[in-house]
């Protein structure tokens, strides 16, 4: 990638890793893949046409920031981030990097805006650019286009399967151990004019989607930070994951049980012991490709105005959102390579490149307005 900035991916071989190092060289793109293992990092560069690989582990945060320096672009799918995250954005803040991640995960998210975001003076930040979040942010902003006085958004996210029905269960080793923690983890919305924190499926929202009404539980995601930004009017911004379909509402009732019981005094680390067994062990284990060709993203924006009334809904679906993460990931990386962002600091997906470039990148990466 001479005269370029180079895109480094971090986490190569796990299994949103490999993904999106497919991603990024159908693009064209050769980018370095980096990892723990040369071994597994060798081999997966071999396949790819022989690309340059490179060592790192976030026990050994120099290791990280070697990878990268100023104008270049660090993609990372280590998770979990809670856990794992914080060495690879300290690295590229440090080098003047621009960042990219995979994160669902709300604890890290608020501490891209409001940690990170702020000491990133000369890149963007941009966190959770994937199906989750940017489908909801491209919604959500074509909503605000149609209905520019709208004072709440409510985003919510979808999987349908082939006959448009509820999708088969499937998920990576490193999106279940992601969710393990996050049933102890505060969520946020934008609620009121202020942003609130509360545990998951605080509150649930019902959907109307061709003629059906599909739950969904409240969850934090990049939006109420995000949003606002384009549509300063904005009061409420609420995020909601429909993933758990007839689980939904116990998933409520266990998220405020163990809220309650956390609040108690000397249970706190007692039961995140607990949540940590659930944790699975090992990575790089995820959906095969034909159950990820059964599964569909589907994510609905609805605006309403002050007094609650809808004003304007949009839909937007496309492949799987594993492969859509991908997708997106080596596109915005390519658009951050080419200089083609319009800020620095911690972005959303529309501040970062304008809502029709978006728009336009969503719909090469499989994901278009329904």
């Amino acid at each position: 990638m001479a005269g370029t900035a180079r895109i480094v991916l971090f986490g190569a071989t796990g299994f949103t890793g490999r993904l999106t190092a497919d991603a990024l060289v159908s693009q064209g793109v050769r980018p370095v893949l980096a990892g723990r293992h040369p071994e597994p990092l060798a081999a997966l560069a071999a396949g790819l046409g022989g690309l340059e690989v490179a060592v790192a582990d976030v026990s050994r945060p120099a290791s990280i920031r070697g990878l990268v320096d100023a104008g270049d672009v660090l993609i990372t799918t280590v998770g979990p981030f809670a856990e794992y995250g914080g060495a690879a954005i300290e690295a590229a803040i440090d080098a003047g990097a621009h960042y990219l991640d995979s994160t669902g995960e709300a604890g890290f998210i608020r501490r891209i805006f409001q940690q990170y975001g702020p000491r990133a003076t000369s890149a963007a930040v941009l966190t959770g650019f994937g199906y989750d979040y940017v489908p909801g942010n491209l919604a959500g902003a074509l909503a605000l286009r149609e209905s520019p006085a709208a004072a709440r958004v409510d985003v919510g996210y979808f999987f349908t399967g082939a006959d448009g029905g509820s999708a088969p269960t499937g998920m990576s080793s490193g999106t279940a151990a992601s969710s393990a923690g996050m049933l102890l983890a505060e969520h946020h919305a934008l609620r009121a004019g202020r942003l609130v924190l509360e545990p998951i499926a605080r509150h649930l929202r019902a959907f109307p989607v061709g003629g059906r009404s599909l739950l969904a539980a409240s969850i934090g995601g990049t939006e109420p930070f995000a949003l606002p930004r384009i549509a300063p009017g904005l009061v409420e911004v609420g995020v909601y994951v429909g993933w758990f379909g007839t689980a939904t509402r116990p998933l409520q009732a266990l998220s405020l049980g163990l809220s309650a019981v956390r609040a108690l005094p000397g249970l706190s680390r007692p039961m995140e012991a607990v949540v940590g067994t659930l944790t699975p062990r090992g990575t790089g284990r995820g959906p095969d490709a034909a159950l990820r060709a059964r599964r569909r993203s589907l994510v609905v924006a609805i605006c309403a105005d002050v007094d609650g009334r809808p004003v304007a809904q949009v839909e937007v679906g496309g492949k799987d959102g594993y492969d859509l993460t991908a997708c997106l990931l080596a596109w915005g990386a390519q658009r951050l390579a080419e200089g083609a962002v319009r800020d620095v600091g911690a972005l959303g997906p529309v501040d970062a490149f304008g809502l029709d470039v978006l728009a336009e990148g969503c719909a090469q990466a499989g994901l278009v307005r329904v």
